[in-house]
C-alpha cells in the first residue's frame, strides 16, 4: 500500500523515513568530518560542494515530505503509550523536522553571507543563488558567524534527537514490544503484543 493507514505507514512514508535517516546520518558524519579536513586542500572544496548539494536534498524532500505527511496523517500511536510518552514523541518528532529545515537553511545562509562569494552549484548541474542577508545582522563576516554558529548547534541537536529517536523506537521494540518499529519496517498490518 502507498498511503498511511490508522495502524501503519504506507510504502512512500516509509521510502522516505528511511532514504531521509541515511542522508541525515551521513550529512552529520560528514560534518563532523570535513571540518577537519585542511581548508586550502582543493579535496576540502569538493566535499563542501557534496555537503552542501545534499543539504538542498534533505531540504526538498522535508519539503515533499511534510506535504505528504498532511495528506496522509500519520498512524496512531499504541495504545497503551502514557500521555506522557505522546507527548514526547509529537515534541521529537516536531524538533527531527524542524531540525530538518534549519540546518540547510542556516547552511545556505552561512554561504550566502560569507564574504568569499563561492557560488553553489547542486551535483555541479544547478546554480542555487545566495539569499539576502539583512542588514540589521552587521557585517558579511558577522552574519556568517551568526549562521555558522546555528548550524553547528542545530548538528549536536539533530545528533542528540537523532539517538533519542532511535533509542525510543528500540525501546518500543524490545522492552515495550509494540508495534512502532515494525511499522516503519513493513507495510503489512502490525499488531501491538499488549
Amino acid at each position: 500500500m502507498l498511503r498511511n493507514t490508522k495502524t501503519g505507514y504506507g510504502r512512500v512514508a516509509i521510502l522516505f523515513h528511511w532514504s531521509m535517516a541515511l542522508l541525515v546520518l551521513g550529512m552529520l558524519a560528514g560534518g563532523l568530518y570535513m571540518t577537519r579536513l585542511p581548508i586550502t586542500d582543493p579535496f576540502t572544496f569538493q566535499v563542501y560542494q557534496l555537503h552542501k548539494s545534499i543539504g538542498f536534498v534533505i531540504l526538498t524532500m522535508v519539503v515533499l515530505r511534510l506535504g505528504w505527511r498532511l495528506a496522509n496523517p500519520a498512524p496512531q500511536l499504541p495504545g497503551g503509550m502514557k500521555p506522557w510518552e505522546r507527548w514526547a514523541a509529537h515534541l521529537g518528532h516536531t524538533g527531527l523536522y524542524a531540525v530538518m529545515i534549519l540546518m540547510p537553511l542556516s547552511g545556505w545562509l552561512m554561504v550566502s553571507a560569507s564574504p568569499w562569494n563561492i557560488p553553489t552549484v547542486v551535483f555541479n548541474v544547478l546554480n542555487v543563488p545566495h539569499l539576502p542577508v539583512p542588514a540589521f545582522l552587521g557585517s558579511k563576516e558577522e552574519a556568517e558567524g551568526l549562521f555558522k554558529s546555528a548550524h553547528f548547534y542545530l548538528g549536536w541537536l539533530a545528533i542528540a534527537l537523532v539517538v533519542t529517536h532511535v533509542g525510543a523506537a528500540l525501546k518500543h521494540h524490545f522492552i515495550e514490544r509494540d508495534s512502532t518499529l515494525r511499522r516503519m519496517l513493513s507495510t503489512q498490518p502490525a499488531r501491538d503484543n499488549a
